[in-house]
């Protein structure tokens, strides 16, 4: 629950602010290289040409050569390198609220002016740190770099896969991965990717965004923090007001005797040094310098001189700070990735530039769970009971979802036929539903050998196993088949006989059908079309759907289990024709080219938004020992073989609407269903999964080994047990593996898990006989009653 909880406020979260992180990490990568792009904009202005010989002007013969052409500015600081190539830097204050940099010829002692582009580098800083709207924006991004913390924080949790120390678990993408697979993925993968330097630059940011932060990092380390403009932040005004400094005269200095004691004091290994000069006599001279084995361009060294003496007044070397201290002085190369040098600063603007990749594809996960969420209640919205009149009452139980396919089919009929319709499945009716109704339709199947679909075993305790008086009702009825078995049809059977016994009277008399036989299904239609007379559009009667078998190219075929001693599984992979989509969980039925030959199921193993469609099929082989007339004949296509196959929609085998805890069982190809499940929870992002898989070897049987070990260990599946029946002393199957795991079964199920179960019937009759054994009976009731025990068995 507590990780449910995370991953909701993980992506709400994170699809709030992620438009304002994506804008502050793309502004962020631009700032990260300001330097580098206004050296590139500026030639001849931010750089000098070296002329041969000559050496550049002293301190005080440049500043004389420069006061004529700065006008009446005060010129308030000088900035000098050690590389000759660049220019000297003016910081000149007057005529104005703010002070202005300007760059000079050091050699000759010319004006250059400003650097072009330097605007726009401050516009994208006001962006980057208040979205240039003042302390509304600041609270914003404040609260953004917050969020970035909880994200970084709260995905590394959700996604921490089951071995941690396997680096591939973490970093590698799956690029074979579509859709919201891919999706997932890459948002997942990039995150780790990127998470050490997000993190870094959201604890360092909030420095300049809370003034709480930042004392508290100062106060950690012992330090008092000191008053700042922020990263890119200008030099405030001097003490008395701009208008004052600019109208008293500068105290007069021997800059270049001052200069020489700085270099007498640090040596000539520096890179970088500014020069604050004096706002009034008796000030000292303020200088700050980078050496030229700093760290990075903002270790920062102050010394101050007497103006007078030249003595050194007060020198902070950045080199003799304490670790703390040279942190806390790092704060914005730390942001920028600066202080790791070069790599570092890539790293960083490559992550600051990655940030709009989640805004994308969180938005767009978040798009596509709305997306599937809103199809499935448009789909049981999709029939109106806005038409006048009492509805019809359609009711349906059905295993697969064929039952539930054609009784929506017979309320497209019933309302072209201008009759209002209700359709609901036999698990949500009772008595009273029954008594409230004039007529009803009930389109309904057999499951095994005579039993209700596991969706209706709560229907026949509740309703079946009593009276009702139903004079009233009139009903027809469509029961659903398979003449192999000996009780064919024989839930449908016992609901008309008990329908006719409380009194209610048949429209006609009941359709039963067996497998897919089109000439019952067609009769089943015109007895409806005959309800309504001659105004039945024509359109409607004919079994489009029921007749569409499509034409799917097979584009691959690959044997899962070669040198088994069991039959051989084969994976085949069809090219989807346009227009076709599925659900996890619904069924592929195929159509042998055989004469007579009825529809075969198969579960489908993939998502559309694979791209393909995946079946995995066991070649069967018959009492006479010759394969099986589907089997044989898909597992012996050559590639590029057409396939007729129509898709069947398979209600009660698909994921539950709610975000819930899973447990898959199924053995041998019952492989196909659950792993169709399991890759639409991961496309999710919903890793709460337990697989419990029987096979006969694990030498050469184990299905999808590469397949299901990656979601193990990239925690996808939460849990995998295995059962290989001819690898012991002593065969061991699935149901065993249940047994063995009874604690752990009762808290997922506790938490509200659902179990599946797909494969063969007597795999599923082991594990339904170890639940009642560990639940009991009225529990495992329960479980199917609430649709948390499905089943799609062979």
């Amino acid at each position: 629950m507590a990780k449910k909880i995370l991953f909701q406020l993980h992506w709400l979260l994170g699809i709030t602010a992620g438009l304002v992180l994506a804008v502050m990490g793309v502004t962020g990568a631009i700032l990260s290289y300001q330097g580098e792009l206004l050296r590139f904009l500026n030639p001849g202005v931010m750089t000098v040409e070296v002329p041969p010989g000559v050496q550049a002007l002293g301190p005080d013969e440049l500043l004389e050569r420069l006061r004529g052409q700065v006008g009446q500015r005060q010129i308030l600081g000088l900035t000098l390198s050690s590389a000759p190539e660049e220019a000297a830097q003016l910081i000149v204050g007057g005529g104005g609220p703010r002070s202005e940099t300007l760059y000079a010829d050091p050699y000759r002692g010319d004006l250059l002016g400003a650097a072009r582009g330097l605007g726009f580098f401050r516009f994208t800083m006001q962006v980057h740190r208040w979205l240039a709207i003042g302390d509304t924006g600041k609270a914003i991004t404040g609260a953004s770099t917050l969020i970035l913390v909880f994200l970084c924080l709260s995905g590394l949790y959700l996604r921490w896969p089951r071995r941690a120390g396997d680096w591939r678990a973490w970093l590698t993408l799956d690029w074979s991965r579509k859709g919201r697979s891919f999706l997932w993925t890459l948002h997942a993968v990039a995150g780790t990717w990127a998470l050490l330097f997000y993190l870094l630059a959201a604890l360092t940011g909030l420095s300049w965004s809370y003034d709480w932060y930042r004392q508290g990092l100062f106060a950690l380390a012992g330090e008092t923090a000191p008053a700042h403009g922020g990263p890119g932040g200008r030099r405030g005004p001097p003490p008395g007001g701009e208008s004052e400094r600019a109208s008293a005269p500068a105290p007069a200095i021997d800059l270049d005797r001052l200069f020489q004691a700085f270099r007498r004091e640090v040596g000539d290994g520096y890179r970088q040094v500014n020069l604050t000069l004096p706002e009034r006599p008796g000030q000292p001279l303020q200088i700050m310098y980078v050496t030229s084995d700093a760290e990075h361009v903002r270790a920062i060294s102050r010394l101050s001189l007497d103006t007078d003496s030249s003595a050194p007044l007060k020198h902070e070397r950045y080199a003799d700070k304490s670790l703390s201290q040279r942190l806390l002085a790092s704060l914005y190369p730390l942001h920028t990735g600066e202080y790791f040098g070069p790599p570092g600063r890539v790293l960083m603007l490559l992550a600051s530039l990655g940030m709009p990749l989640f805004l994308i594809t969180g938005w767009q996960l978040y798009l596509d769970r709305r997306r599937t969420r809103r199809a499935a209640r448009e789909a049981q919205q999709a029939l109106s009971a806005s038409v006048d009149g009492q509805p019809w009452l359609i009711g349906f139980a059905s295993q697969n979802g064929f039952a539930e396919r054609l009784a929506w089919q017979a309320a497209s009929q019933l309302q072209a036929g201008g009759a209002a319709v209700q359709v609901r499945s036999l698990a949500q009716l009772d008595k009273d539903d029954l008594r409230c109704v004039e007529r009803a339709l009930f389109v309904v199947s057999t499951f095994g050998d005579g039993e209700a679909p596991d969706s209706a075993r709560g229907f026949v305790r509740r309703v079946l196993g009593g009276e009702c008086e139903l004079d009233h009702l009139q009903y027809a009825l469509l029961g659903l088949g398979d003449s192999q078995y000996r009780r064919f049809c024989a839930f449908a059977r016992q609901l008309d006989q008990w329908l006719q016994k409380q009194g209610a009277r048949a429209l006609f008399a009941p359709v039963e059908v067996n497998g897919g036989d089109a000439a019952a299904l067609q009769a089943w239609r015109e007895q409806l079309g005959r309800l309504f007379g001659s105004e039945l559009p024509a359109p409607v009667a004919p079994a489009v759907v029921e007749e569409g078998f499509a034409e799917w190219t097979l584009l691959a075929r690959e044997c899962l289990n070669p040198s088994s001693s069991a039959e051989p599984v084969w994976r085949l992979v069809l090219q989807v024709p346009d227009g076709q989509r599925w659900e996890a969980g619904d069924l592929a039925e195929i159509r042998p080219p055989q004469a007579d030959a009825l529809p075969r199921c198969y579960s489908v193993a993939s998502l559309a938004e694979d791209g393909v469609l995946e079946l995995l099929v066991r070649r069967q082989q018959r009492p006479g020992g010759t394969p099986g007339l589907c089997s044989g004949w898909l597992c012996g296509l050559a590639l590029g073989a057409r396939v007729p196959l129509r898709l069947r929609p398979n209600g009660g085998f698909r994921l539950p609407e709610s975000y819930r805890p899973l447990l898959l069982i199924g053995n041998g190809a019952g492989l196909a269903g659950l792993r169709g499940l399991l890759r639409e929870r991961i496309r999710r992002g919903q890793g709460i999964n337990w697989l419990i898989f029987g096979e006969r070897s694990e030498a050469h049987d184990f299905l999808c080994r590469e397949e299901l070990l990656s979601w193990q260990e990239e925690g996808r599946l939460a849990r995998l047990d295995l059962a290989f029946s001819a690898d012991g002393e002593r065969k061991v199957y699935v149901q065993d593996r249940l047994r063995e795991s009874a604690d752990a079964l009762r808290s997922w199920l506790a938490e509200g898990a659902v179990v599946y179960l797909c494969g063969s019937r007597g795999m599923a009759a082991g594990v339904e006989t170890v639940l009642i054994e560990l639940l009991g009976s009225a529990a495992v009731e329960r479980l199917r009653d609430e649709g948390r025990l499905r089943r799609d068995l062979f």
